[in-house]
């Protein structure tokens, strides 16, 4: 791969198997270099966060993001390379696809629609976008609880001053032009699958052929005194997140939960508050996800920036002083200045709403789905935070997988199987946090490790970790007599999290992607120069 300047912008310029290509140079989700991805099979991996692109039609393949890239016209000439490409798209280095609009709206009524979507995060709407793409034109009505246009929540905890119109996904005019309708403000309150009908908090009943749940998840709160405070905060939405950061500026925050949405909350506020503490069950930060290792050297970073923990300990009261928070009481028997209060101790899905609908919820709320985000009831499909699936990757383990990267191509998958399509998922996770104006990517799925391998320098913040699993296969499982010997154990490469080594997690993703295993062996050595080598 190589960047090449045309004069008005740049080019990706790919040589692949002989072949020449040429796209857009930036990933369109947050302007990565995508010359610093990663080249496999026909496509590039943005280094960042691990958004896919065809190489030869710049269509978006793995998320995050909604747009694809603009590809140019190549031709060899001579032993020369002359790429040919419009002023326009190279300054935009983002290319729409092709989408069909509803071509008969005035033939419904209003209480009737052919696809609804219930919930309007990042799974709803490219579940709409994806129907137009295909070439649906009938109507797609899309509800939301909340009062705007689908917005990048991700950014609520990393960019706490951002206005919603700063961080809408798409405008206004978009959907317009593609007849996506957007019910604002509006809550569904029950779901009847036998009629295919969906009743509002306001009474309002529409009926619908086909139903996407996308509903996402409800931050968890505490149950001790003082919870309903008005200074006590969940980061729900722009107004949430916005509050808290002017409760805060030359105050006291307290963050209950090392979270990611409460350490990354921690870190924003780091050069705005005057104290900033933490308080967490957990011995470490992030132990479960990312080992102790890895949490400890994160905790670290945290702690030379001012940020108090308070480590293996719980709230158990919230004190306030004329209606408003003053005090954070910890069981430990500590007490913490505060004037502002955010929790971040996780979320449940949804999916309350759904109890008489005959749509099956497992023990923890969550809505399970197969391959085809189809759910028991022939027309309904889920996707997002509500769902457990299987990963295919992890031998088809149910999983639920809340990250804003998995919520994209269930949304996806989930529309190519209301058109009937018979599309599967397979997918490898992605996620990133951003603290201190350093990233944390991590690819795969870790849950159950049992042995973290770490190349490079952790105390630097310059490493690579990978998360390793064993599995002990029998070798003859129709025999009545087995021993150790016909055993294979079989250690095997299940995650990876780096900072300060990029592109490695894009890397590994990619050889999950296709099938490979990373055995334990094979990143114990200490030479992985073929994970960090440039290239395909």
């Amino acid at each position: 791969m190589r960047e090449v300047d045309l004069g008005c912008g740049k080019a990706l310029l790919i040589k692949q198997n002989g072949e020449y290509y040429a796209i857009g140079h930036k990933c369109p989700h947050y302007g990565a270099p995508l010359v610093k991805g990663v080249l496999t099979r026909g496509r590039v991996r943005c280094p960042w966060h691990g958004a896919c692109f065809n190489i030869a039609t710049g269509d978006i393949e793995d998320f995050p993001g909604l747009d694809g890239l603009p590809k140019f016209q190549v031709k060899i000439e001579k032993e020369r390379v002359y790429i040919r490409a419009s002023k326009q798209a190279l300054q935009s280095q983002r290319r729409t696809k092709v989408m069909a609009k509803c071509i008969a709206l005035s033939n419904y009524s209003t209480a009737n629609t052919n696809m609804l979507i219930i919930g309007a995060g990042p799974a709803g709407l490219v579940c709409a976008e994806t129907l137009r793409q295909e070439g649906f034109s009938d109507r797609i009505v899309m509800c939301t609880s909340e009062k705007y246009l689908p917005y990048d929540r991700s950014k609520l905890s990393k960019s706490m001053d951002s206005q919603a119109e700063q961080i809408l996904l798409r405008s206004k005019e978009f959907f317009h032009t593609y007849n996506i309708e957007v019910l604002t403000e509006t809550q569904v309150v029950n779901v009847d699958t036998k009629s295919k009908m969906v009743v509002f908090k306001d009474g309002f009943r529409m009926e619908y052929n086909k139903l996407l749940i996308a509903t996402g998840s409800t931050p968890k709160t505490l149950t001790c005194k003082g919870k309903e405070l008005d200074n006590v905060f969940t980061i729900r939405t722009p107004e949430d997140a916005n509050r808290v950061v002017k409760l805060a500026t030359d105050r006291n925050a307290v963050i209950v939960g090392a979270s990611f949405l409460g350490m990354e909350v921690a870190a924003y506020l780091c050069e705005k508050a005057h104290s900033v503490s933490v308080v967490e069950l957990e011995n470490i930060p992030f132990k479960k996800f990312l080992g102790e290792k890895v949490g400890l050297a994160i905790m670290k970073m945290f702690e030379s920036n001012r940020v108090k923990f308070y480590m293996q300990t719980e709230v158990s009261e919230l004190r306030e002083q004329e209606g408003k928070l003053k005090e954070v009481v910890l069981k430990s028997g500590k007490v913490l200045r505060a004037d502002v209060c955010v929790i971040g101790i996780g979320a449940s899905p949804t999916t309350g709403f759904l109890k008489q609908s005959g749509v099956t919820i497992d023990s923890k709320g969550y809505i399970p789905v197969n391959k085809m985000m189809q759910t028991n009831v022939p027309g309904v499909f889920a996707a997002g935070d509500v769902v457990t699936f299987p990963l295919a990757f992890r031998n088809n383990k149910k999983v639920n997988v809340p990250h804003w990267q998995m919520a994209h191509m269930q949304g996806r998958i989930a529309a190519l199987n209301m058109l009937a399509q018979g599309t599967e998922i397979n997918t490898i996770p992605y996620l990133w946090t951003a603290m201190f104006g350093k990233s944390i990517r991590y690819a795969g799925n870790g849950e159950g490790f049992d042995d973290v391998i770490i190349q490079g320098d952790i105390e630097e913040l310059k490493f690579v970790a990978f998360y390793t699993r064993r599995s002990v296969r029998t070798l003859y499982p129709n025999s009545k007599m087995t021993s150790l010997v016909d055993q294979w154990r079989n250690d095997e490469v299940i995650a990876v999290a780096s900072m300060n080594y990029d592109p490695i997690v894009s890397k590994v993703a990619e050889v999950m992607s296709s099938g490979k295993s990373i055995r334990k062996r094979d990143v114990e050595t200490g030479d992985i120069s073929w994970l960090t080598g440039k290239g395909s």
